[in-house]
């Protein structure tokens, strides 16, 4: 397939169910071969009284032409609307080829990505798209995914099982797991499947953390759990949607990993102390944000969920304002050392180390003092000591898998000195 260098960028205003043209992106190639990036903003929207910036940071509103090599080319709140892993997976099975370039991504992904972003070739943005599979076909699009992790065709002829296919992926802010979103009554849900390969039911599992989480003090996506046939799947409510009219609203968003100013593989810039920092400039509320965000990083130490990377963490801004994204993607891991364990993003002066001694040394950098932070610690390490099992219970998970995480909840390690 040819691939597009070009094209426009679209954006649903606060308030509006509908796309405004913001701007132009061009990805072009250097003589030494490397991609770089361009992207400026139309005549009208900057005339516009209601545009937003796409990005309050690197992207404000000016009549700069504005250029990067990093990423692939891509500016970090493009790269936040294209789809993830799982996502990217779908598209080339759709297109039947791998080599496509980052805009092909952007350009095939489905309406339904997250955030208030749009692309297309056209100047003016088409109508948001109103099809979405129902909570109803979840049977078939369980049986897509199936498909699509053995690397099966979808037949051509199968009506149905396309439409699913092509409603499939894109939507997180990162992930491998399959997923597609749906829609009932209440508004829009992402789905997302058990593998047949799982060594547990990560369903009832990241139902039950989300619970969890919410009994630690922390705003947590709101989530159910369905049954079908013998598989379940966690349906997590769209905090970047919001019901209007017959359409969505949505919110602007951007990744942790966008707000550091982060590639994938600089890891040495993943932090939760310096995400804290940047919520002082960016949120309505820093002080609040900053505080849930040392709860989340105190939480995620104590399930051992090593899967904290900054792309599991977001601000969104449905309205004018920014504040820190309900928390999602939170996982137990079961990991071999019982006395020392990381998570993903540095916590303290000890780096990545998820002991309280760590968590606590840089609190001040979190708008706590000393006496506070720890009071939080205690807190968070008493829930989850005492509850993480009777949630999980209680969420159908059953003793045999309780078993398979029970090293992930409060390790031993967890109050002694780094090592």
């Amino acid at each position: 397939m040819t691939s597009n260098t070009e094209c426009f960028v679209y954006i649903m205003l606060p308030g509006d169910t509908h796309f405004t043209t913001a701007g132009r992106f061009v990805l072009d190639t250097t003589r030494q071969g490397s991609p770089v990036g361009r992207f400026i903003y139309g005549r009208s929207y900057r005339d516009n009284p209601n545009a937003v910036p796409i990005d309050p940071i690197e992207l404000k509103i000016t009549t700069q032409t504005y250029q990067t090599r990093d990423l692939n080319g891509l500016f970090g709140a493009l790269r936040d609307a294209s789809p993830d892993y799982w996502g990217r997976r779908v598209i080339e099975k759709h297109l039947r080829s791998a080599a496509l370039s980052e805009l092909d991504y952007l350009l095939h992904s489905p309406d339904d990505r997250a955030g208030a972003l749009g692309f297309g070739l056209n100047a003016e943005p088409p109508a948001p798209l109103r099809d979405y599979n129902r909570t109803i076909d979840l049977e078939r699009l369980q049986q897509v995914a199936d498909a699509i992790i053995a690397d099966e065709e979808i037949p051509a002829n199968d009506p149905d099982a396309q439409q699913a296919h092509d409603l499939m992926g894109g939507t997180s802010m990162g992930g491998a797991r399959p997923k597609a979103v749906v829609e009932d009554d209440d508004g829009l849900w992402v789905a997302k499947f058990n593998r047949a390969d799982d060594r547990w039911d990560h369903a009832k599992i990241e139902r039950a953390m989300l619970l969890l989480a919410s009994e630690c003090g922390i705003r947590s996506a709101t989530s159910k759990r369905t049954t079908i046939g013998d598989r379940d799947v966690l349906l997590v409510k769209r905090f970047d949607r919001e019901k209007a009219g017959g359409g969505y609203r949505r919110a602007r968003m951007l990744s942790a990993l966008t707000v550091l100013r982060a590639n994938e593989d600089e890891r040495d810039k993943w932090s939760y102390v310096v995400l804290s920092e940047e919520l002082r400039r960016l949120s309505s509320q820093p002080r609040a944000d900053a505080q849930e965000l040392f709860r989340r990083m105190t939480f995620n130490a104590l399930i051992s969920n090593n899967d904290d990377h900054p792309r599991n963490h977001a601000i969104i801004a449905m309205n004018q304002e920014w504040r820190l994204s309900p928390a999602y993607d939170l996982t137990p891991s079961t990991q071999v050392s019982t006395t020392h364990r990381e998570l993903a993003m540095q916590c303290g002066d000890q780096g990545r180390f998820a002991g309280a001694t760590n968590l606590l040394s840089q609190c001040r950098r979190f708008s706590l003092e000393p006496e506070d932070a720890a009071q939080i610690v205690d807190e968070v390490e008493q829930t989850v000591r005492n509850r993480w099992h009777a949630i999980a219970r209680s969420e159908g998970v059953t003793e045999q898998d309780c078993e398979r995480i029970i090293g992930a909840f409060a390790y031993q390690g967890f109050r002694s000195e780094y090592k």
